[in-house]
């Protein structure tokens, strides 16, 4: 039986953070429950087009997929196990944000197995979360913390971001101190990007949003690896810190260009080497799904140079690196023969090292490593 991801995605949210260029909105709740309908159709075309396929991991994400009600996240979770065969030991995921998770909730999500829980904490200073449009504080954060820990959660992921505005090293350091005392299974640790479209984009361009300098972004960056690392965390890609055998298995799948399915308004799916990608609008999603047709925006099937510049850029993210037995297993040609130039420039720049048959980053590789993913796409 053929084994694959699922990707459902929620794009409802209390607030918009000032940030954030996801496919997610604000007040549009009395859309949730149409919504979650569609979703259930999607699944069901899915079904029919993947039959005898099994999943592995499930990632429930946006959005914030804890703003649904109970009775929703049970009726979507409840359709994964009637619609699909749910591999035993499948890692199913799903992002939260403080304020959104109630006990009630986190009794529901684990009913329905769910065993990993992204909580969205992004700083412990209450001033730095009032910036960014969070609506919570850090004590909302350890309340939700502490209640999921009770009802049995442990597989327990904090994400952070650093870069933020007025943001001191202390500021960051407070952060990942607090964090790693409350020992969760798995941190990520991502710079703040200025996105077209959001608030922060027009602060920017307003010049009023005082952002940290460069030498200051990799000093938090590099702060954040110490600390982990020396408290058990495995640096395994280049934003993502776990716990031994703890690493984030859906998202490897996108890291190791494997195929997923992904449901919901703007999901992306990689499905027989061609990406697919949903319509934006939840509006517009709900119009095409109760159609009964698969909402596909667009539609792309991938060359074998798409397949192999993926495999680089996406594999170069992993600390582990990519592997040329394994490039020559997928593509039936030697990594060398195609991307040995780009590599033997990167390894004399020490940007890249080679050890037996695996390229990888090297810490200064890593440092620009946008840079080095442009020579593989």
């Amino acid at each position: 039986m053929k084994m694959t991801g699922l990707y459902i995605h929620i794009p409802f949210c209390v607030q918009k953070c000032y940030y954030c260029d996801f496919n997610s909105y604000a007040g549009i709740s009395h859309m949730q429950e149409e919504y979650i309908e569609g979703l259930i159709k999607e699944m069901q075309l899915y079904k029919e087009k993947m039959n005898a396929t099994a999943l592995e991991t499930i990632f429930i994400g946006g959005g914030t997929p804890t703003c649904l009600a109970p009775k929703l996240l049970e009726k979507m979770l409840k359709s994964c196990y009637e619609l699909f065969h749910i591999k035993d030991g499948c890692e199913i995921s799903i992002e939260s944000n403080p304020g959104t998770l109630s006990r009630e909730k986190l009794r529901v999500l684990k009913q329905y197995g769910v065993n990993r829980l992204s909580i969205g904490l992004q700083s412990w200073d209450d001033e730095q979360l009032k910036t960014l449009g969070r609506i919570h504080s850090k004590e909302i954060f350890k309340e939700n913390y502490y209640t999921a820990r009770e009802e049995g959660f442990n597989n327990i992921n904090v994400d952070l971001m650093f870069s933020l505005p007025k943001q001191k090293l202390e500021h960051w350091h407070t952060t990942l101190e607090n964090v790693i005392n409350l020992a969760p299974e798995h941190a990520s640790c991502y710079a703040l990007k200025i996105e077209e479209g959001t608030n922060f984009y027009r602060d920017y361009e307003n010049d009023i949003l005082q952002l940290p300098d460069e030498e200051s972004d990799r000093q938090m960056y590099h702060m954040a690896i110490e600390m982990l690392e020396a408290n058990e965390y495995h640096h395994y890609e280049i934003s993502n810190f776990a716990k031994k055998d703890l690493e984030c298995r859906h998202n490897l799948l996108y890291w190791e260009a494997k195929e997923y399915i992904g449901v919901g308004a703007g999901a992306h799916s990689y499905i027989d080497e061609v990406r697919y990608s949903n319509v934006l609008s939840p509006q517009e999603y709900l119009k095409k799904i109760n159609m009964m047709q698969l909402p596909n925006e667009e539609e792309n099937r991938l060359t074998v140079e798409d397949r192999m510049s993926e495999y680089m850029f996406l594999g170069l993210r992993l600390m582990k690196g990519v592997d040329s037995r394994e490039f020559y297993h997928r593509f039936g040609v030697a990594l060398e023969d195609v991307y040995g130039k780009p590599l033997e420039k990167f390894i004399n720049m020490g940007m890249v090292e080679k050890n037996q048959d695996i390229f990888k980053l090297t810490k200064r590789g890593i440092d620009v490593s946008n840079q080095i993913f442009i020579e593989f796409i």
